[in-house]
């Protein structure tokens, strides 16, 4: 009878412990765990169309996490989406001219900002915005364009 009790409390731990990693595992995969805390300085950039860029998304220079977008919000006078980026305050010789893209990571991933730097010997600071941009790149759209480009040329 104490064998099958101790049994019982060996397998509620093992289960407790698979539930608390499993946990973890579901925060580290949303990016909440590493939500910003106000840290750094926020850089802002416009973009035609962000496809699904999300708040928390990484902003990465080089393949390294540099920042994360902090908010996206849509400007009504330049039919625009602004998107607020939080830089890590480690990071703060970024070019002024550098350019932002929005990429997507894999085939169907997520998307990310990536920043190029420039050459100037200026450098962006809290508040600034990043002049040079390129949108997201809709794969909906481009089947569109290709189906419509072959379309034109089998009616020639």
């Amino acid at each position: 009878m104490a064998k099958m009790r101790t049994v019982e409390i060996l397998v509620g731990a093992f289960m407790a412990a698979g539930f608390v990693a499993l946990f973890f595992l579901a925060m580290k995969v949303s990016n909440l765990s590493a939500a910003s805390n106000g840290d750094g300085y926020a850089l802002s950039a416009r973009f035609d169309n962000i496809g699904s860029l999300k708040v928390r998304s990484p902003v990465s220079m080089a393949g390294v996490r540099v920042g994360r977008v902090e908010a996206i919000r849509y400007d009504q006078d330049s039919y625009q989406a602004v998107v607020t980026l939080r830089i890590d305050p480690r990071f703060d010789r970024i070019p002024a001219d550098t350019f932002a893209n929005i990429f997507t990571a894999g085939l169907l991933g997520e998307q990310y900002i990536g920043l190029d730097p420039g050459g100037s010997p200026d450098y962006l600071a809290d508040g600034d915005q990043i002049e040079h941009t390129q949108s997201a790149l809709v794969l909906e759209q481009m089947i569109g364009q290709f189906l419509f480009s072959k379309a034109e040329e089998g009616s020639e």
